[in-house]
């Protein structure tokens, strides 16, 4: 059997301001577990703000969410710029408030927002192309935009943010935090992680099960 090719999007280094780093990692061991051949992406963009995540308070810095996604890539990352589906089976985006603030604007304009143009131009060559996607925690905020109307995912059961999903023309199914939401059509998986977690734990259950399936929708076209 031939190794899956999975692009992961990072959206910088932090639950509060870049990519949530449990949420990231899990990803990554489990697709490792699972033998795939993994690829992080950034956009070389800076950061939406910088927050200290000890005291919750906006630091007077800037970063950038290429550099800061490093970080959990251990170096081996490349700018969003450089990703072309053709190369990928399928792509995984993880949550944390930097999908949200730096790979779209979704914290600050609600319903009105719009995706950072690499990201959104790269999960539309997937979703053209037939290719699964993965979308964790608050990532499937996005979907809407990435997908158009009717494209169903969770969030888990915040109701703010389902209601934003909903009227931004998406259908949101609540879901428990050790499960996942699977649009069948569009090859859509969600699933809530710290949406809805309280530990690490619950929210690997979760994502376990989202980048299983993710790699069995590959396998479909073999």
């Amino acid at each position: 059997m031939t190794k899956k090719k999975v692009a992961v999007i990072l959206s910088g280094c932090g639950v509060y301001d870049g990519a949530e780093i449990h949420e990231s990692v899990i990803t990554l061991l489990r697709l490792d577990q699972r033998g795939a051949e993994v690829q992080c992406f950034a956009p070389n963009i800076a950061q939406m703000h910088v927050l200290n995540h000890l005291t919750g308070e906006e630091m007077p810095e800037s970063r950038n969410v290429l550099v800061e996604s490093a970080r959990i890539a251990r170096g081996n990352i490349k700018d969003l710029r450089e990703a072309d589906a053709k190369d990928f089976d399928a792509l995984i985006v993880p949550g944390g408030f930097g999908a949200a603030k730096n790979l779209s604007n979704f914290a600050v304009e609600g319903t009105a927002c719009t995706v950072n143009p690499d990201v959104l131009s790269l999960a539309e060559a997937f979703a053209e192309a037939g290719k699964p996607v993965g979308l964790i925690c608050i990532s499937p905020a996005l979907a809407a935009k990435i997908y158009g109307p009717g494209v169903v995912c969770t969030i888990g059961n915040d109701a703010d943010t389902s209601a934003a999903i909903v009227k931004m023309g998406g259908t949101h199914e609540e879901c428990d935090v050790h499960d996942i939401v699977e649009d069948t059509q569009r090859k859509l998986v969600s699933t809530p992680a710290y949406m809805l977690a309280q530990s690490i734990g619950e929210a690997a259950g979760g994502i376990y099960k989202l980048v299983d399936r993710v790699l069995e929708l590959t396998h479909e076209k073999d």
